[in-house]
């Protein structure tokens, strides 16, 4: 080890961090450790295949607030991205940030032997604004991680087996999350994969009814059913209504398990702080994720039914005892979240804007037969385009018009918006206005 050399490096590094204000030879020094770093430290293939649209390596992300991010220059992004679902509240929302630094200057993590109260309190506020009976929470870090605590803790209450996902499903990239995930992209990589999950067409209830059947009929077992209210990364598909009623009747009528993964729709993303809430469907695992943090810390976990607890009370850690899982810091952001979400009515706010801006893409729909589909529910919306070419393009020309959209999984024919509720109606306007541009030259 250079000690040194790791020294210096280091203070160069906090020096810029802690800086107000940078001069312009260290802007362009951050841009260039940058390139350098994930060409040689980080993976080389990211900038040769990353989700970005453009090339220009110029533009590095530094500071941000509301539903905008700025470069290192103060380049100025409008974010209809959103981090994938993160920013339901905006950037650094301040009343989110307000309580993670007060949080921060009395401790930061915890003991792991002491009682850990705001992982109780957020417990109890979870509880309270999810539907039903769900009750009992475990508290983790990322959507993988709260993935694979809802398959654990569907097989240690059920006692069964099998899981039945859908095709075109994401539910994450560790072992038993890809192993529910649809997608042949990430799942052959891997093969073979944890046995005993099946998959079936996606918003068709009597092939998961029948997928269930069979097992049965075989002799297997079936611990649960895990679906995503609405697919985020197969392309924004809406479900037809009744669907998840359909799943409900379907896993009580067998004993299975209903498994929602909230990660991307919760948090009022849809227009509702849950996505089930749309048909008043009570999942027997609910798994919550992205806007849980407030944006500001990064904070998972799933919530079930009292009865699913059971088995673990002779050794309640048997499910999982993540180190970082349920610390103070990202548990006072989601506390803060959950007020603030309550507070200002973000469903209502996400329903609002998503219908305006949905009324907007349809009328472009009409107007430039390029754009093939429109659809989604509150601020989870998506465009469908003939090509990952033209959709490529789309994307890059409203980078290139300082406007941030994404697509989905590893392809550009279906570009979410995916805003924060927070974002203005002339950010909004902003937005319709580059797209209707870009949209011309197609």
């Amino acid at each position: 080890m250079d000690r040194q050399g790791v020294i210096k490096e280091g203070g160069r590094i906090l020096d810029m961090i802690l800086k107000e204000q940078l001069s312009a030879e260290e802007r362009d020094r951050i841009v260039a450790d940058s390139v350098e770093n994930y060409t040689d430290f980080v993976n080389p293939g990211i900038l040769a295949v990353r989700k970005s649209v453009s090339t220009d390596y110029s533009f590095v992300e530094w500071e941000d607030e509301g539903a905008v991010f700025r470069d290192t220059h103060g380049v100025e992004f409008i974010d209809c991205l959103g981090g994938y679902g993160i920013y339901m509240l905006g950037h650094r929302n301040p009343k989110v940030l307000e309580v993670v630094k007060a949080q921060l200057d009395r401790y930061a993590l915890h003991s792991q032997e002491l009682v850990e109260p705001l992982r109780g309190y957020l417990s109890k506020l979870v509880s309270m604004v999810t539907p039903g009976d769900l009750k009992y929470s475990f508290i983790c870090n990322g959507g993988a991680e709260a993935v694979e605590m809802a398959l654990k803790l569907a097989r240690l209450a059920s006692g069964k087996r099998c899981f039945i996902s859908t095709v075109n499903a994401f539910h994450g990239k560790s072992m038993g999350a890809v192993s529910a995930t649809g997608k042949d992209t990430y799942r052959k990589p891997y093969l073979p994969l944890i046995p005993g999950f099946q998959h079936v067409e996606y918003a068709d209830a009597e092939a998961m009814e029948k997928a269930i059947r069979n097992l049965i009929a075989v002799g297997d077992s079936v611990a649960g059913v895990i679906v995503e209210p609405i697919q985020g990364e197969a392309g924004i598909i809406v479900p037809p209504a009744g669907y998840l009623s359909d799943l409900r009747e379907i896993c009580d009528r067998y004993g299975v398990y209903l498994i929602t993964d909230e990660i991307q729709t919760g948090m009022g993303r849809t227009g509702t702080f849950w996505a089930v809430e749309e048909e008043n469907v009570v999942p027997d695992i609910l798994i919550m994720g992205k806007a849980f943090g407030g944006g500001v810390m990064p904070v998972t976990g799933i919530v079930a039914r009292p009865s699913l607890w059971d088995n673990m009370k002779d050794n309640p850690w048997i499910l999982g005892s993540p180190t970082f899982g349920g610390n103070p810091l990202s548990c006072s952001a989601a506390i803060a979240a959950i007020k603030y979400t309550v507070e200002w009515d973000i469903p209502a706010m996400a329903a609002d804007k998503g219908k305006y801006i949905m009324d907007k893409l349809l009328e472009l729909k009409e107007k430039y037969a390029v754009l093939k589909d429109i659809r989604g529910r509150g601020l989870l919306i998506g465009m469908e385009f003939p090509t990952d070419e033209i959709g490529f393009a789309l994307a890059k020309g409203l980078f290139d018009q300082r406007v941030l959209v994404g697509g989905t999984l590893n392809n550009s024919r279906v570009i979410r918006i995916e805003p924060p509720a927070v974002i203005s109606m002339e950010q909004i306007d902003t937005v319709l206005s580059c797209l209707e541009k870009t949209l011309k030259t197609l």
